[in-house]
């Protein structure tokens, strides 16, 4: 048996350069261990036998894409699934080809999870400021689903770089100084502050700019689910606002009537018809 230690739980570095030598030597799925950390699932307590190493392999490009997000996946065998597959693909270059395989439209599933757990990461993360002997300071509490936290690095650097930030989640935490991107231990909400003297604006704000004709709720729980709501200081006034939405509608459409504006559901016309006497007129040429 080849037993298989990982750094970390998104350790796809280190996934890549085992499995190449393995799948380069031929060496089955069934025979590989793949463990994270120095805890050891082996109930057989079988010896370890040593990693090949070395080897050609070539395999799609795509396929390099699909592994390096789907191995961020919070799912156990996710390691010996992408590896299984790696063998095949090394064999059958065309199978990314084919959707109808159940164990390449599993592997698309956790991708297609992981890009979206990213995108919401990108989109939810809120800040708070704090001030330290250095000046400001902000901080955000988030829960990924997925072991994403290192590879949102690069965004929020890019996005935030004049600013001194930390990021702190369940599963690890990140630091910026506006120079230097480190690394911390995973955090709980208590870590994080509970608020800031701008949330207050932010929220006056976000009421002003609510249009209540177009609210839907389905659209907007599909693209923000409410297990995100607890760590974004906006989504404390959404129930008030959903709960208000259809008087605040019927009160703009009163004030444009009484205004001479039609209202959304019934549209202006530009002008009156023609009589039928003018239309008459215009068939004849006169």
């Amino acid at each position: 048996m080849h037993q298989v230690r990982l750094s970390r739980e998104d350790d796809v570095d280190g996934w890549r350069e085992a499995a190449r030598g393995l799948a380069a030597a031929g060496v089955p799925g069934e025979k590989v261990l793949w463990q994270v950390g120095e805890a050891s699932d082996d109930l057989f307590g079988g010896a370890a036998t040593p990693l090949p190493s070395g080897g050609t392999l070539r395999v799609p490009k795509a396929f390099l894409g699909l592994a390096n997000r789907a191995l961020l996946h919070a799912e156990p065998q996710r390691w010996a699934m992408l590896y299984a597959l790696l063998l095949r693909v090394s064999r059958q270059p065309g199978l990314l080809g084919d959707r109808a395989d159940p164990a390449l439209r599993r592997i698309m599933a956790l991708e297609a999870q992981v890009r979206r757990d990213l995108h919401k990461m990108h989109a939810f993360l809120r800040f708070r400021e704090l001030r330290d002997a250095e000046g400001p300071r902000f901080v955000a509490f988030y829960e990924p689903e997925h072991h994403i936290v290192r590879a949102t690095a690069g965004f929020f650097t890019g996005r935030f770089t004049n600013m001194r930030w930390s990021i702190l989640t369940p599963k690890g935490s990140l630091h910026w100084d506006g120079a230097v991107l480190t690394e911390g231990p995973a955090a709980s909400r208590k870590d994080a502050p509970a608020g800031d003297p701008v949330e207050a604006i932010w929220g006056q704000y976000y009421k002003a700019i609510f249009n209540p004709a177009r609210l839907m709720t389905r659209a907007m729980l599909s693209e923000m689910p409410k297990k995100y709501w607890k760590n974004m200081p906006e989504t404390a006034l959404i129930p008030e606002m959903i709960a208000g939405a259809r008087g605040r509608e019927l009160k703009m459409i009163e004030r444009s009537l009484s205004a001479g504006v039609a209202s959304p559901e019934t549209p202006a016309r530009t002008s009156d018809p023609p009589s039928p006497d003018t239309v008459a007129a215009r068939r004849s040429g006169s």
